[in-house]
Formats: C-alpha cells, structure tokens, sequence
C-alpha cells in the first residue's frame, strides 16, 4: 500500500504551511515476501524543525542514540507465500541491506525474525492481527488499537490471522547496556 505523507513547516514570516504532501511507496524485500516497511520519518541528532519540510539524514533503518525512526510495518499472514525456493539467498541479503541499511546487523540467523535493537518502540497495530514473542517463548496477540512499549528487548512480530497486520511505528534510539 501506498501512504500519504503530509508535511507542515513555515514559510519565511514564520506562517504555518504544507510543505509536502506526498505519497510514499513501501520497501519491499525478496527476502521477506509480504511485508512492507514504510519509512515516512527520522533523524539522527536531535531534532530541529525543518521548516522546509525536508527530511532530515537518516540513513540507517534504526536510529541512533538520539536519533528516532516514525513509520509503518506490513507483517504478512504466516505461512503465506514464504520465501521462494530459487531465491539467491547472497542477493537477497544484499537487497535488505541497500533498501533497509543496518537491519542485518540485529537479525539472527539462527533464529529467523528474532532480534534486539537500542531502541524503544512505540507501536500500535493499524489493521490485521499481530503476535509478539519475546525471547523466552511468551506470546501476546495484538488487534486494532492495541499498542506496546518496546524496552529494548529481544523479540520477534509473526502474524496468525489471515489478513496482513499493518502497525505504525516510531523507534527512538537509547542507550542498551548490551546492545551497540
């Protein structure tokens, strides 16, 4: 799906205007088919209104240390089209990192969708059901309107319904005593 973006700002005598309004297509990724990630929003240094409605530098998918992430998450239903048996895992891993810079640094390879971030996350699910497990096997469904407080924990997001799950996102970068 598509998302509009609506930007305020001011003009030059400090009057508030639209500065953009612009449609944002997902990212997409042969290595997650499915899902989407929407990012509309971030920084890496503490904020300064961009009056011209530009989007400040955020290159990397997590935020920094002061830096915050605002966006969307598209988690497909599980055990839909799944990852295709003649996809070249190398290049796909390549794709994630060129459209989704540093997310291959907190994923595990020994256990898919598992991960922990320096991060804590506002989330609150938009449509679709979503389930979130944490490290220890516990589980907690989320519906429409639910939301979490994600403290830097390891966890991972599946889906059991049979509709995607879409969930706003803001990530705001923090100090983790075990995570750089």
């Amino acid at each position: 799906m598509d998302v509009r973006r609506v930007v305020t700002g001011h003009d030059r005598e400090g009057k508030a205007v639209f500065s953009s309004d612009a449609m944002v297509a997902p990212t997409t990724l042969s290595l997650l088919p499915g899902s989407e990630f929407h990012r509309l929003w971030g920084a890496d240094a503490t904020v300064q209104f961009p009056d011209d409605g530009s989007m400040p530098p955020h290159p990397g998918y997590f935020p920094p240390v002061g830096g915050f992430r605002f966006g969307l998450f598209t988690i497909p239903p599980d055990g839909g089209a799944g990852v295709p048996a003649d996809l070249d895992i190398g290049a796909a891993l390549a794709e994630l990192e060129e459209k989704l810079p540093g997310m291959t640094d907190y994923l595990e390879p020994d256990n898919p969708g598992m991960h922990t971030t320096a991060t804590v996350d506002f989330e609150i699910v938009v449509s679709g059901q979503a389930t979130l497990e944490l490290d220890d096997g516990a589980k907690v469904t989320l519906n429409p309107g639910d939301t979490v407080v994600q403290n830097g924990t390891r966890h991972r997001w599946s889906n059991s319904g049979d509709v995607p799950a879409v969930l706003a996102v803001c990530l705001v970068g923090a100090k983790h005593d075990k995570v750089s």
